[in-house]
C-alpha cells in the first residue's frame, strides 16, 4: 500500500497543501486533489502516493480522523478504481 485515499478535504486544500500535510510521514511521489472537470473546483478528496509502504501506513494511522479546518479527514488505503 503506497497509495492512500484522503477524503473530506476542506475546499481550500490544493495539491501543494495536500503534499505539505502528509510530507512529515515520508517521501511523497505524488499528491493529487480530484477536481470537477467542468468547474475546476475540488471534489473534496484526493490521493497521496508514498515511496514506501510503511510511510503510507503511518500516515493513515496518524491522519485518519484528524481535523483540518473544521473537517475530519477520512484516510485509508486507496482501492483500485472500478472499471
Amino acid at each position: 500500500m503506497e497509495k492512500i485515499y484522503v477524503g473530506n478535504l476542506p475546499w481550500s486544500v490544493d495539491q501543494a497543501k495536500l503534499k505539505e500535510l502528509f510530507s512529515e510521514f515520508g517521501e511523497i511521489t505524488e499528491a493529487t486533489v480530484i477536481s470537477d472537470r467542468f468547474s475546476g473546483r475540488s471534489k473534496g478528496f484526493g490521493f497521496v502516493t508514498f515511496s514506501k509502504d510503511e510511510e503510507a501506513k503511518k500516515a493513515v494511522e496518524a491522519m485518519n480522523g484528524k481535523e483540518i479546518e473544521g473537517r475530519e479527514l477520512k484516510v485509508s488505503e486507496a482501492r483500485p478504481r472500478d472499471e
